[in-house]
């Protein structure tokens, strides 16, 4: 698999697990309609299945992944939350990065 659709790839997935964890937030904590849990419900369920299409070990995808879920967390609390990051979540967002990149990209023997 190519490094932009392993990206892309991750990226979508976090945005699933996100928006699955952000619904039922909704509905505890803001009273929001009981109904989110349906979407929210089918887009963990979309987290778990593209999670799945890496083809790689599940342990060193799991590792890597979380590099991404960090930074689209960041993203989506400024896009969504309205809270702009400070330099430091943008720091700590592009080592997460460069950490899943070494994870996923370093050369290894077969």
């Amino acid at each position: 698999m190519s490094e932009l659709k392993t990206v892309a790839l991750f990226a979508i997935t976090a945005l699933a697990e996100i928006a699955g964890c952000y619904l039922p937030y909704l509905w505890l904590r803001e009273g929001k309609s009981i109904w989110l849990l349906v979407p929210g419900a089918l887009s963990l369920v979309a987290f778990v299945w593209l999670l799945s299409l890496h083809p790689t070990a599940a342990g060193r995808v799991y590792a890597a992944y979380g590099g991404v879920y960090i930074s689209m967390a960041i993203l989506w609390l400024w896009t969504v939350n309205g809270i702009r990051p400070t330099t430091w979540d943008i720091v700590g967002s592009a080592i997460a990065l460069l950490g899943m990149a070494i994870i996923m990209f370093a050369p290894r023997s077969a």
